[in-house]
């Protein structure tokens, strides 16, 4: 009894560790920093992922109303010249807006303080890119977050079992596989069609990661299910499957994510007015 305590604090906290490893390194985790400019100390926060049908609002808090902004911006993966918008005062802030764009185009931005003697860029290396998607109700977010979570910890105390004399594998693997369905494969779809217009966007239809990763978890687990009654050992496949999807949750969330091709819609806009 006591093991299993110690093999479930492993498993949870084995799950955490990775959960916050995936969020803060991926390519939508905001960007956030200081900038000094006119002996005034900026905080700045920019995000890189928006939802809904608004446009992204920017705010930056700055005491010294002599501060003035410009707000930089063109399409990503473009020829597109930057678009240039000066900030407003809006009490002690900055303010300026990106265009909404449509589910997962994107944007690349980067904005400028003067107070009229020195200014600042920030960021200071690159522009941010920052991806739009349609908002996606909680009532499917939700089951989708708790159902890969689950998954994720399951998956983790299954190959841990690896460690236990009398190993209970089989039912935990079909716990693991349940829930990676559930929250991968029947709810990670409707986020992905809510989000950005289609249930599916891995293997074979496209490159999404995303997918691409649930998908392999997925079927790593079905090779260790299959190879239980093969093995002489087992519960090396319990730990197989374990890996595998270890392996997958540390590829960080989002990459290699759907992306709009803003040339081919920009020659569908062209056709479109020619047939007009």
């Amino acid at each position: 009894m006591k093991k299993n305590i110690i093999l479930w604090i492993l498993a949870v906290l084995i799950t955490f560790v990775t959960a916050i490893y995936q969020r803060v390194t991926g390519p939508t985790y905001p960007i956030s920093g200081k900038v000094k400019l006119a002996e005034q100390e900026i905080d700045y926060k920019l995000n890189r992922s928006h939802g809904g049908n608004d446009d992204y609002k920017i705010a930056i808090k700055v005491t010294d109303s002599n501060i003035n902004g410009t707000l930089y911006f063109k399409r990503y993966k473009t020829q597109d010249d930057w678009t240039l918008v000066e900030m407003i005062h809006e009490g002690e802030n900055l303010i300026a807006s990106l265009p909404h764009q449509p589910p997962a185009g994107k944007l690349e931005y980067y904005l400028e303080l003067n107070d009229g003697n020195a200014k600042a860029t920030f960021p200071s290396e690159n522009s941010v890119v920052i991806r739009f998607k349609g908002a996606v109700p909680s009532n499917i977010l939700i089951p989708h977050i708790i159902g890969m979570v689950l998954a994720m910890l399951l998956s983790n105390r299954t190959g841990l079992e690896f460690f236990n004399k009398n190993a209970n594998f089989k039912k935990l693997t079909l716990w693991t596989i349940g829930f990676l369905v559930i929250g991968g494969l029947i709810f990670g779809p409707i986020v992905q069609k809510y989000a950005f217009g289609e249930y599916w966007t891995g293997f074979p239809f496209g490159h999404d990661l995303t997918d691409n990763k649930t998908l392999i978890a997925f079927i790593g687990w079905l090779v260790a299910l299959f190879m239980y009654g093969k093995s002489k050992v087992p519960k090396v496949w319990a730990l197989f499957g374990a890996i595998i999807l270890l392996l997958v949750y540390l590829i960080p969330h989002s990459v290699m994510g759907s992306e709009i091709d803003y040339s081919k819609l920009d020659k569908e806009k062209i056709k479109q007015e020619v047939i007009k």
